[in-house]
């Protein structure tokens, strides 16, 4: 879905509220049509007194590189109607980028202004989050790595959780998490729980949320594109990419400088060791499938990257 002027949306959800689910063409910046939907939602399940799970994704920010004014540039982009265009590698700037996350910024308010209205805004749970590091754009600071990597700055991503009379506002947690632990949260928070026959990958945060001290994790990561693979446990994480192997304090070193593989030999093998062993027990990585990644000739920091697809 594009980022600018002419969009086709699918919008979905229960029809007692008066959508549809078959897919619309509407003219419009796709980040104000997103947010007018979920306001329009909101309304339809308060009016119909109903409980309501709303998964509201804005694409923003993220390429094609417009913001709420730049239909010029929505329509040069549109012109070859080919999918690769939209990753528009010649447009964008950070004053665009500002604009897109503005944009984003004022429609969450548009959602939330909703809930108050209709008097929901005491019963509903709120989690701004996102499904990877950041874009060409982004300032990923004091982490290195953008989306599609598995450097921190690739993997970090906001998580922030409103919930009134649960949550103590202004409050942050040093727990570590990762984005499937909001299935099991969310069905703690309902007064239910997994089914024992298909258990959740994730943990339950509730006990984060509402202040328990924080408690150890072990998380894995692969991904297709440079052979990257990671483990973190604890305060350490180990990290593959292509032939290179690291071991990092990413607490101490979130910039992921010091490679501490020959000064903690130990550690570095004992997350290698927990690394394969999760990983036999993954489905093997399909060779063929689709991934991606920037290479040098996209953007100029990734000099030495030759393709944007480097697997065999």
């Amino acid at each position: 879905m594009a980022a600018g002027s002419t969009t086709s949306a699918m919008i979905s959800a229960a029809p007692t509220c008066g959508t549809t689910t078959a897919p619309v063409a509407e003219p419009g910046y796709l980040t104000d049509l997103i947010g007018q939907h979920a306001v329009g939602m909101i309304g339809a399940y308060a009016r119909a007194d109903r409980p309501f799970f709303i998964s509201l994704h804005f694409n923003a920010p993220h390429f094609p590189w417009e913001g709420p004014d730049d239909e010029a540039e929505s329509r040069r982009i549109a012109k070859s109607h080919s999918p690769g265009e939209a990753l528009d590698f010649d447009g964008g700037s950070q004053k665009t980028f500002a604009g897109m996350v503005t944009r984003m910024d004022f429609q969450v308010g548009q959602v939330l202004q909703a809930l108050k209205t209709h008097g929901l805004d005491r019963d509903t749970i709120v989690i701004f989050t996102s499904d990877n590091g950041g874009e060409r754009y982004s300032d990923t600071w004091p982490f290195t790595g953008k989306k599609t990597e598995l450097l921190e700055g690739g993997l970090r991503i906001p998580a922030i959780v409103r919930w009134p009379g649960r949550v103590k506002p202004g409050t942050v947690s040093e727990q570590v998490m990762i984005s499937m632990d909001w299935l099991p949260t969310l069905l703690e928070a309902g007064g239910g729980a997994p089914d024992p026959a298909y258990p959740s990958d994730g943990r339950s945060l509730i006990g984060a949320l509402q202040g328990a001290a924080s408690t150890p994790r072990t998380l894995f990561w692969r991904y297709l594109n440079l052979d990257q693979e990671a483990c973190r446990d604890g305060d350490f994480k180990y990290l593959k990419i292509l032939a290179n192997t690291f071991l990092f304090n990413v607490v101490e070193d979130p910039l992921e400088r010091a490679n501490l593989k020959e000064r903690e030999p130990e550690i570095y093998q004992r997350l290698a060791a927990e690394f394969r062993v999760w990983d036999a027990q993954m489905l093997p990585l399909d060779k063929t499938s689709g991934t991606w990644g920037f290479s040098g000739a996209q953007t100029a920091d990734h000099f030495g990257v030759k393709s944007n697809r480097t697997v065999d």
